[in-house]
């Protein structure tokens, strides 16, 4: 459970930061697949928000790297 708390950390984190110093890329977020559960109940595991805290890096990496940002 830990590890979990410390993930949503992390994903709050690195959001507001997306948020605040690139809001071009946050209004994606939302549409960001990964966050659109594909079940009526999907299971929120440790995995699951692990993978997603990867893809918001993954994003940001992207963003910065194809809009010459540093």
């Amino acid at each position: 459970m830990k590890y979990l708390q410390k993930t949503l950390k992390e994903i709050t984190e690195l959001t507001f930061e997306i948020e605040k110093k690139y809001p071009e890329l946050y209004q994606f977020l939302e549409e960001n697949p990964l966050t659109i559960p594909s079940e009526n109940h999907p299971e929120i595991s440790e995995k699951v928000m692990q993978d997603y805290l990867e893809s918001l890096k993954q994003l940001l990496s992207h963003y910065l790297k194809t809009h010459s940002i540093k």
